[in-house]
């Protein structure tokens, strides 16, 4: 979440540089009254950075057109089918209704991700692809998921938006399956105002991706931009400049804002102490990105209570159950009047003993002490 926390001078700087070499705001051609390219910069560094192995870093508009891309690369459309998780932002199932194809939903597992036998349960003949989701910053069971995957020969979409620095078995999220996917809005580890990426493991994708984000431009390196062919009929998903040199800076920032995201999401797992408030499952070998730190009570009443506390003590909480309405299928009935399965509704039963605490680095770690105390007091 602290992405936009730690903004300052740096990021200010280089928007003005980008006035002092050439004031081109387009992240292709001008060649003649630029210095440089800073989104295609910013797209080597993340692939350097997060996925080093996947053929192509592609930097977009948003996380949600991040999938959409990745859905038309992958030729996702009419009569097909995408699986994803009950327990998501409706950017995701957007993506996938927007490609015309039809959306299913699995069940969540104790990660609050998808849940491997629902998927199971739930391929046909139709599906086309496969979007787990590392909601708020706990990997999904990636290594199950990508079997199940190449087992039936789905690719695997994976979002990690909300994850980005979560690893499983040491290697980041977003690069461990046919696309990964990252988001950069305000409230993300790495911000850029609005903007995202896909990382793309086969040549095809990422050459389908690059067009369709282009209106289809071929960039063939010996015409100019206004002779180019199309490859395909595209659309336009392209970041601007000042957030490719925005997201450079962000990203020089990003291990500081681990580690100190880690030192608080540590605070609150040493000191919450009480049989009675659970703890997120992390699966084995797998780290978060510290991003939240997400609880869940039996008890209503004393739920409550604890949502009273944080909001009484200004963390407020992170999409549960403040955006409740926003991150659960259940809700979602704008896209399926039918939508309310035995899957989405194990998933909203499950969902609502949750309450997440964001991690913020403007926050001195004392008052995540203060807070577990606070929990542990109240349930007395």
């Amino acid at each position: 979440m602290p992405g936009f926390e730690v903004i300052d001078e740096k990021e200010k700087k280089a928007i003005a540089r980008i006035f002092d070499e050439g004031k081109v705001f387009f992240a292709h051609g001008f060649e003649n009254k630029r210095k440089r390219y800073h989104v295609r910069e910013f797209e080597k560094k993340l692939k350097t950075v997060f996925s080093p192995n996947a053929a192509d870093a592609l930097c977009v508009s948003s996380g949600t057109a991040a999938i959409k891309v990745a859905l038309k690369a992958l030729g996702v459309g009419r009569g097909d089918e995408v699986i994803t998780q009950s327990f998501n932002f409706i950017a995701t199932v957007e993506a996938i209704v927007d490609t015309g194809a039809r959306v299913v939903l699995t069940d969540v597992d104790d990660t609050l991700n998808m849940k491997t036998q629902s998927l199971e349960s739930l391929i046909t003949k139709k599906t086309k692809a496969i979007i787990p989701v590392h909601m708020l910053g706990v990997p999904a069971d990636m290594i199950s998921i990508n079997r199940i995957g190449k087992r039936n020969k789905i690719p695997i979409i994976e979002d990690a938006c909300e994850a980005i620095g979560a690893k499983v078995q040491g290697k980041f999220v977003g690069g461990l399956s046919e696309f990964g996917i990252f988001s950069f809005d305000f409230g993300k580890m790495i911000t850029t105002g609005e903007g995202g990426a896909l990382f793309a493991k086969r040549k095809s994708d990422g050459k389908n991706a690059r067009m369709y984000h282009d209106h289809g431009h071929k960039n063939i390196s010996n015409l100019p931009r206004g002779l180019d062919r199309a490859g395909l009929i595209g659309f336009n998903y392209r970041m601007t400049e000042i957030s490719g040199a925005f997201g450079k800076v962000q990203l020089q920032k990003f291990p500081s804002i681990l580690r100190e995201s880690k030192k608080r999401y540590s605070i609150l797992e040493k000191y919450i102490k009480n049989n009675k408030v659970k703890v997120r499952h992390v699966s084995s070998g797998n780290e978060p990105n510290y991003d939240t730190f997400v609880i869940s009570l039996e008890d209503k009443k004393l739920r409550e209570k604890i949502i009273g506390l944080l909001n009484k003590a200004g963390f407020g909480t992170k999409n549960l159950p403040d955006a409740f309405k926003w991150h659960c299928a259940y809700f979602w009935e704008h896209v399926d009047k039918k939508i309310r399965n035995k899957e989405v509704t194990s998933c909203y039963n499950r969902l609502l003993k949750c309450v997440a605490i964001p991690i913020l680095v403007s926050r001195p770690i004392i008052d995540y002490k203060n807070i577990a105390s606070d929990i542990n007091e109240c349930s007395k």
